[in-house]
């Protein structure tokens, strides 16, 4: 076996001494390392557990608020539906009293265009009354013109027949006086 540096190789005895102290001085600072290092890791468990504690206080507070983000958007989803809801109905009923006044206006359109045809259809009507009444003015225009006509002739006729009328009998007369005389 060889002698480790440094040592020389005197009794066996002293060296395995040696040997054996070293050795458990390096299998003291092993456990000591080791009790370390547990130390460390228990450390570390213990930072990460408080670093965790943290996180969940976090996680709980984020999660509370949540909730009440969630119960908040909820009420105001239903008031929104509410709205929406309310919104619809009124826009239903203006869309029913708009297509009943559409159809009442259709109506009446219709109706004021039957009228206006019936009024149109009146309107002709008159016209032709009209001009059939200015036939009938322009007939008696000329029946009376035609009777104005007609009377002055028969006066004049009448006066013509009185004055022959007149004449003969003055000649009548004057005959029968000269009748009488010469008798």
């Amino acid at each position: 076996m060889a002698t480790p540096l440094g040592w020389s190789q005197g009794g066996s005895g002293s060296v395995c001494l040696a040997f054996d102290q070293l050795r458990d001085v390096i299998e003291s600072q092993e456990e000591l390392i080791h009790q370390l290092r547990n130390v460390e890791e228990k450390a570390a468990h213990a930072k990460t557990k408080v670093l965790l504690a943290k996180e969940e206080e976090k996680l709980q507070f984020a999660l509370g608020e949540v909730e009440v983000l969630s119960k908040q958007l909820e009420k105001e989803k239903l008031a929104f539906e509410k709205a929406l809801s309310s919104v619809k109905s009124r826009v239903l009923q203006e869309s029913s009293k708009k297509d009943q006044l559409i159809t009442k206006c259709n109506e009446i359109e219709s109706h004021i265009i039957k009228q206006e045809d019936i009024l149109n259809g009146k309107e002709n009507e008159i016209k032709e009354l009209q001009q059939v009444i200015n036939q009938q003015k322009q007939i008696f225009r000329n029946h009376m013109s035609d009777f104005r006509i007609q009377k002055q002739q028969e006066n004049y006729m009448a006066q013509v027949l009185d004055q022959k009328h007149k004449k003969n009998s003055g000649m009548h007369q004057a005959h029968s006086h000269q009748r009488l005389r010469e008798k």
